[in-house]
């Protein structure tokens, strides 16, 4: 399945922002779905993910109570709603799908291209 993110950018310490994931090119409810982010010099992160049917299955514990996954099955599309952002919470967010449920450390087959999200003064 192709994965087009959209919405990032900048936003100051406290704020808000979401992020979209547009799926194209397969069934998109045979696909668990997540988000992933990169910072500099960091290890990719599982930020979030979610079941076939809208059931969140994973939150880092860094942005637990913070951000909230859902997706929309009848538009093809992943959200992630960042709330209460933080200065360590700048990286590169993936959107990703696989056929099996998304956890740390297990395989992901699909990656979108990646958005940057700053959080910055």
């Amino acid at each position: 399945v192709q994965l087009v993110e959209s919405g990032g950018g900048w936003v100051q310490p406290g704020g808000s922002m979401s992020l979209s994931c547009a799926a194209s090119g397969d069934t998109f409810t045979d696909y668990y779905l997540g988000w992933y982010r990169q910072a500099p010099g960091k290890e990719r992160e599982l930020v979030a993910s979610v079941q076939r049917m809208d059931s969140p299955t994973y939150f880092s514990s860094s942005v637990a109570g913070r951000f909230t996954i859902s997706r929309n099955n009848r538009e093809n599309t992943l959200s992630l709603q960042m709330n209460r952002l933080k200065p360590e919470d700048t990286a590169v967010y993936y959107c990703v799908a696989d056929h099996n449920i998304i956890l740390p450390k297990t395989p992901v087959s699909d990656w979108g291209q990646g958005i940057q999200v700053t959080v910055s003064l």
